[in-house]
């Protein structure tokens, strides 16, 4: 016989888990915020310039899925519009400041939201664009699965993500930083099968490009697309 007592206990311990992970996210790049585009501004580039070019190429309406402080913002073209959310209000702040100092009119809207609980009805954006955002939530299948879902038929995921080796030396570093990484808000060690095992499971997603950035190929740009026939 089914023990709901024990159930209920366990789903409150998952929850409890998942709160402090989402906490420790967003109070980690609430201290990154005064320095983030100090420290990862340059390092990203390449990636922000490679992710606005393959969102840009569908165009339409473009979500923005952890835009940060807003870096990327000024590199679209002005042609489409663009909705940022990120989970961190300080990151956030600065982004509407980017906003508001460069008057920027293509950017619909900004707003803090959960990538793993995106508060838009479905298909709602012909475009998805996360740039290291993947590797950096407690769960992330379940914000994959937000992507497509929110995502039009016909449209694209558009991520820049850290792939974690397969093996070898810089695998078992991956792994040792883990615990340290974690508490800085993103993770050393992602293996490259979590994508491809989540587009297998992801009704009607199917892998358009993997394609390594330089200059050590550590990044990639991954794009995925929603077939037209499918919706949710």
């Amino acid at each position: 016989m089914l023990d709901v007592t024990r159930v209920s206990e366990a789903d409150a311990r998952c929850a409890m888990m998942t709160d402090l992970e989402r906490d420790t996210v967003i109070q980690a790049y609430g201290r990154w915020a005064p320095v983030y585009d100090l420290v990862f501004g340059a390092v990203f580039r390449t990636g922000r310039r490679a992710a606005i070019t393959a969102a840009e190429q569908i165009g339409g309406r473009i979500l923005e899925v952890g835009v940060g402080t807003g870096l990327s913002l000024p590199g679209y073209s002005g042609r489409h519009k663009v909705f940022g959310v990120d989970i961190s209000a300080p990151m956030l702040q600065r982004a509407r400041n980017r906003v508001a100092r460069l008057g920027l009119r293509h950017v619909e809207g900004l707003a803090v939201m959960d990538a793993e609980e995106l508060e838009f009805p479905d298909a709602s954006f012909d475009v998805v664009v996360a740039q290291y955002v993947v590797t950096a939530v407690p769960h992330p299948e379940r914000a994959l699965d937000e992507f497509a879902r929110v995502v039009r038929p016909g449209g694209e995921i558009v991520i820049t993500s850290r792939i974690g080796a397969e093996a070898g030396l810089r695998g078992t570093v991956e792994k040792k930083l883990m615990p340290v990484t974690s508490r800085l808000g993103f993770r050393t060690e992602f293996a490259w099968d979590r994508y491809t095992s989540w587009a297998d499971a992801a009704p009607g997603v199917r892998l358009l490009e993997r394609r390594p950035l330089p200059p050590l190929g550590h990044f990639s740009l991954i794009r995925f697309a929603k077939r037209p026939e499918h919706s949710n």
